[in-house]
């Protein structure tokens, strides 16, 4: 690819990858995380974010009521894990559903061009 068309597909790349990280965030911490090895599922499934991305967007998500934290000081080094509450769950399901049905959207769109 060009220089021109590799600048304007990351953009669009990223812009794609930041309104799934909501999802997947929410899905990943079903059961309580902290933040780094939250970092770390999500690349362990493919979609990478950076720390000065998630944690903004945790806080976020934290006081539209999607997620609870609770400080863990019984390890060495305290951490901050979060969980999905049941707002956040259902939040998560029809995200999901939403995103299957553009999805299948988009699929029927490039069967009908083609």
């Amino acid at each position: 690819m060009s220089d021109g068309v590799d600048a304007v597909l990351g953009t669009h790349l990223q812009e794609l990858r930041r309104g799934s990280v909501v999802l997947a965030s929410l899905l990943a911490c079903m059961r309580p995380r902290y933040g780094y090895a939250l970092l770390t599922t999500l690349a362990e499934a493919g979609i990478s974010t950076e720390a000065n991305t998630l944690y903004p967007l945790l806080r976020r998500l934290e006081g539209q009521g999607l997620l609870n934290s609770t400080w863990r000081t019984e390890e060495p080094r305290p951490r901050k894990y979060y969980e999905t509450t049941a707002l956040g769950a259902q939040t998560a399901e029809l995200l999901h559903s939403e995103w299957q049905a553009l999805g299948a959207s988009y699929t029927d769109l490039r069967k009908a061009e083609t």
